[in-house]
């Protein structure tokens, strides 16, 4: 595993082949590091499936209200819902959308992110400047490039547990 530096700032994602770690960026974005730190705290990105992940592009999930694989799951549903707290602000940076980034995802309302989030399969230049970037993968991303893809995927793969590093 990763040499994780920051445990506090950093996120365990369990995926079916492996964990991913990810270094949060707190220092560029304050409050989307926060809203992931409180949901991985809560449980509440646990079994939340992958709904739209497109080759050569990115992975999408997050979707807390519509996308818990154990509790009412509708894959129709799932990318349509955020979670229970406020939308967030944009907090755009001079960051690139690179290989391993973690994006905000969000709909057209640059301050509409929630809980959603994606991560970039290769540079993804076109979307600098346009979402919020407040994270990157540092190891395991071989796990990602195996996330069944799909938009949505007919059996989507899942995050079987997210949890701060500091709380492992």
């Amino acid at each position: 595993m990763a040499d994780i530096k920051d445990p506090e700032n950093t996120i365990l994602m369990e995926l079916k082949n492996g964990t991913v770690v990810i270094e949060l960026l707190a220092d560029v974005a304050p409050e989307h590091t926060k809203r992931m730190k409180e949901l991985a705290r809560e449980g509440a990105y646990d079994n939340v499936c992958f709904h739209r992940v497109i080759d050569g592009f990115m992975a999408q999930t997050g979707d807390v209200e519509h996308g818990d694989m154990e509790d009412g799951f509708n894959v129709r549903r799932a990318g349509t819902g955020g979670s229970d707290k406020p939308d967030l602000p944009a907090e755009f940076s001079k960051l690139p959308h690179a290989r391993g980034t973690l994006g905000a995802a969000r709909s057209s309302n640059p301050n509409s992110a929630n809980s959603q989030f994606f991560i970039n399969f290769k540079d993804n230049d076109f979307l600098n400047g346009q979402y919020t970037v407040y994270g990157r993968v540092i190891s395991g991303m071989e796990h990602v490039d195996a996330i069944v893809k799909g938009e949505p995927p007919e059996a989507p793969d899942r995050m079987i547990s997210v949890k701060v590093a500091a709380d492992a």
